[in-house]
C-alpha cells in the first residue's frame, strides 16, 4: 500500500505540452525583453537623448515590467491563484510607484519594496492552510489539465509533500527579503544609472538561483520519498511472507 503513491509521481515526469516548444521560448524572450532590456534602453534614451530627469525616466521605464505581467495574465486567460497573486502585485507596483516621494533613491527603494513584499507574502502563507509555493508548483509542475491538477492536489495528503512545500516557501520568503534589503542599501550607494542596469539582474539572478535550488530540492525530496516507499513496500512484503510461513 505504501508504495502506491510513487506510481503517479513517475507518470507525471514528462514535460507538459503547454510549457514546451515555441510557446515557452516566446514567453521567455518576452519576459527578458520587457523586464531587462526595455527598462534599461528606455531609461538611458530618456535621460541621454531627451533630457528627462532621472526620476521621471526611472518611473517611465518601470511601465515595462507592469506591461509584461498584464500580457502574461491576458495570454493565459485563466484567473487561478497564481494569476491572482500576479494581479495583486500589479496593483501593489502601481500604488508604490505613484505614492510618496519622487526622488530617484525613493523610486529605486519602492522597486525593492515590491520584491520584499513578495517575501513577506511567502512567509505569511506559512500560516495559511497551504503555502504559496504549493500554488506555484501546481502552476508550473502540471500540464494544467483537470487530471493533472487533481493529481497534484492529491499529493497534499502526504506529510513529506506538505513539509517540502512549507520549506520551499520559507526559503523563498527569506531570500527575497534579503534581496530587497540588499537592493535598498545599494540604491543609496550606487548612482541611478548603475542601479537601473544592476537591479534587473539582481531580480532575475535571485529568481534563477531560487528556481535552480527548487528543482534540485524537489528532485532530492522525490528520490528520498521513493526510497522510503520502496523500503516500506519491502518491509510489508517481508511481513506478509513471515505471516504466511508462520
Amino acid at each position: 500500500m505504501s508504495a502506491q503513491p510513487a506510481q503517479p509521481a513517475q507518470a507525471a515526469q514528462p514535460a507538459p505540452p503547454a510549457r514546451s516548444g515555441g510557446a515557452a521560448a516566446i514567453g521567455l524572450i518576452l519576459t527578458i525583453a520587457l523586464n531587462v532590456v526595455a527598462p534599461i534602453i528606455t531609461y538611458n534614451t530618456l535621460v541621454d537623448d531627451h533630457g528627462w530627469s532621472e526620476a521621471s525616466a526611472l518611473l517611465a521605464s518601470g511601465a515595462w515590467p507592469v506591461l509584461d505581467s498584464a500580457v502574461m495574465v491576458a495570454w493565459r486567460r485563466k484567473l487561478d491563484e497564481f494569476a491572482i497573486v500576479t494581479l495583486v502585485f500589479l496593483v501593489i507596483t502601481a500604488v508604490v510607484s505613484l505614492v510618496g516621494a519622487r526622488s530617484t533613491e525613493a523610486l529605486l527603494v519602492k522597486d525593492s519594496v515590491v520584491t520584499g513584499l513578495f517575501g513577506v507574502l511567502c512567509l505569511a502563507t506559512l500560516l495559511a492552510p497551504r503555502p504559496l509555493m504549493f500554488y506555484f508548483g501546481r502552476k508550473f509542475g502540471t500540464d494544467g489539465t483537470a487530471a493533472g491538477v487533481a493529481y497534484y492536489n492529491g499529493l497534499w495528503r502526504f506529510e513529506g509533500f506538505r513539509d517540502a512545500q512549507r520549506r520551499m516557501t520559507l526559503v523563498w520568503g527569506v531570500v527575497y527579503l534579503i534581496e530587497a534589503a540588499v537592493r535598498i542599501a545599494l540604491s543609496f550607494v550606487l548612482d541611478t544609472s548603475a542601479m537601473v542596469t544592476l537591479s534587473p539582474f539582481m531580480i532575475y539572478g535571485t529568481l534563477g538561483g531560487l528556481a535552480f535550488w527548487t528543482v534540485r530540492f524537489v528532485k532530492r525530496t522525490k528520490a528520498e520519498g521513493e526510497k522510503r516507499a520502496a523500503a516500506d513496500a519491502a518491509a510489508a512484503a517481508d511481513g506478509q511472507a513471515g505471516g504466511l510461513t508462520a
